[in-house]
């Protein structure tokens, strides 16, 4: 039987792609859309696809209710996603989120729910697979060298800062070692600013500007050489869609929360 998925942000850049990854796919099929501006139009038109006769709903809990669903997907709006989510578990659905702008105390709240509902959510910065790629590597050169920062490029427009991709590796490899300046933030003579903010004990810089879809770069640094490993996305949604459903087929064997698409894919952090 079909796998039924509810996308939320059926009407945005990657949530048009979602739809119709889904919808082209045999195991998966369209049961809910959520867009609060699009309610009541056709999941099908909006997305740029034929009429499929599902109508978009303009909140997660009515879609939930209208259709039994499987997997809930988030690509809705940082303010929106952490509610829309615990919606969803308190709802008995599974969930898999891409949105971003949630940090440490929204995952360890989301986390909670999950493990009280026995439910799996998978959430990564970036579903894409080669963006995975740059999370590992960043990981395991993280346990070997101390002296790293964290560059965030994003479009002028995009509101939140840093990008979950850049939240979540800043985080994580905080947790590994965290990332300390040469010269202490607090001694430096000029805009403290201009050092970056520590996020989750990494340092990152956020670049806004006309032109960069999403990257993201690793700087590590020893005396005497540097390993820099980047990311850039580019102007297709495509490649978030392949890592997301492969997460949303996953995600219903699961318990409790899997944070980093490079966690579902490789598993823990070699120690």
């Amino acid at each position: 039987m079909s796998l039924r998925i509810c996308i939320g942000g059926a009407t945005g850049w990657t949530g048009k792609a979602l739809v119709a990854g889904v919808v082209a796919a045999p195991d998966l099929a369209l049961a809910g859309a959520v867009a609060r501006k699009a309610a009541g139009a056709d999941a099908g038109t909006v997305a740029g696809l034929e009429p499929l006769g599902l109508a978009v709903a303009g909140d997660v809990a009515a879609a939930l209710k209208a259709e039994p669903t499987d997997v809930y997907i988030d690509y809705t709006h940082p303010s929106a996603v952490k509610a829309n989510v615990l919606t969803a578990l308190a709802l008995g659905v599974p969930a898999v989120v891409g949105t971003s702008g949630l940090g440490a105390e929204d995952y360890a709240e989301i986390a909670n729910a999950a493990e009280r509902q026995g439910l799996g959510v998978v959430a990564s910065g970036n579903f894409s697979i080669t963006a995975s790629l740059l999370t590992r590597f960043s990981l395991l050169a993280a346990q070997h060298v101390a002296d790293y920062e964290i560059i965030d490029y994003a479009k002028a427009s995009k509101p939140d800062v840093p990008s979950g991709t850049a939240r979540e590796l800043a985080e994580r490899m905080g947790a590994i070692q965290k990332s300390v300046p040469g010269h202490p933030i607090d001694e430096i003579i000029g805009p403290k600013e201009t050092r970056g903010a520590d996020v989750g004990g990494g340092r990152v810089h956020a670049v806004r500007l006309p032109s960069y879809v999403l990257a993201v770069e690793t700087i590590f640094g020893k005396e005497g050489e540097r390993l820099t490993i980047r990311h850039d996305a580019g102007t297709s949604a495509g490649p978030y869609v392949a890592g997301t459903l492969l997460a949303a087929r996953r995600v219903v064997a699961l318990k409790g929360l899997v944070r980093g698409l490079d966690n579902l894919l490789f598993g823990p952090l070699p120690q």
